[in-house]
């Protein structure tokens, strides 16, 4: 148990910048505004949840007292993006990841070799952390996940999930608990937050 989590320490150490700071550090060369800020939350939301705004490509995780941590994200590529609300079942750090069938005949040749699975690390398309979309008891195999593809963030590039940059979900990660809902909004609705 030990030596398994030195070796994610030690993993966590690649991924994340020397002297990092979340509002600032951008080694990835993201639009500014796709960098973590505390933003104004709309009225009414409920602390803990997460909105994701598919036009600006945020994801809000709505904080007690008004407030929201505001992160840029990439959605799915066309229409595989399924907008909708979930309850977060399952957090994983370091997650094992094997694409669904969809995807394998989708796209043979990217994900094909993958059909055993693919271990976790930094390369792993979930990244170092995934947050699990459940409707009702039915995992729906849509996770908010790190990548190791950080230049995507903004755009749409995904086979359904939300991803972020690793760095940024290993600080969203822990604030939220199992049970927590997530709207995926669709392009065409209006933005969670006031700034």
């Amino acid at each position: 148990m030990h030596k398994r989590g030195l070796r994610g320490e030690q993993v966590n150490a690649q991924i994340t910048p020397v002297n990092y700071d979340p509002a600032t550090t951008n080694p990835w060369g993201l639009h500014p505004r796709l960098l973590p800020q505390r933003v104004l939350a709309n009225d009414g939301l409920c602390p803990g949840d997460i909105h994701v705004d598919a036009i600006a490509r945020y994801l809000y995780h709505i904080e007690e007292g008004g407030t929201a941590m505001r992160y840029g994200v990439a959605i799915a590529k066309g229409n595989l993006y399924e907008l909708g609300t979930y309850t977060i079942r399952r957090k994983v750090e370091w997650p094992h990841w094997t694409p669904t069938s969809s995807m394998i005949e989708r796209d043979p040749d990217a994900y094909a070799r993958f059909a055993d699975g693919m271990e976790p690390g930094p390369l792993n398309a979930l990244g170092s952390r995934a947050l699990y979309l459940f409707v009702g008891d039915r995992d729906t195999y849509l996770r908010i996940h790190g990548t190791p593809s950080p230049r995507s963030i903004g755009g749409r590039a995904s086979s359904g999930c939300v991803r972020m940059v690793m760095a940024h979900i290993n600080d969203l990660y822990p604030s939220v608990a199992i049970g927590s809902t997530a709207f995926l909004y669709s392009a065409e609705d209006s933005v969670t937050a006031r700034s």
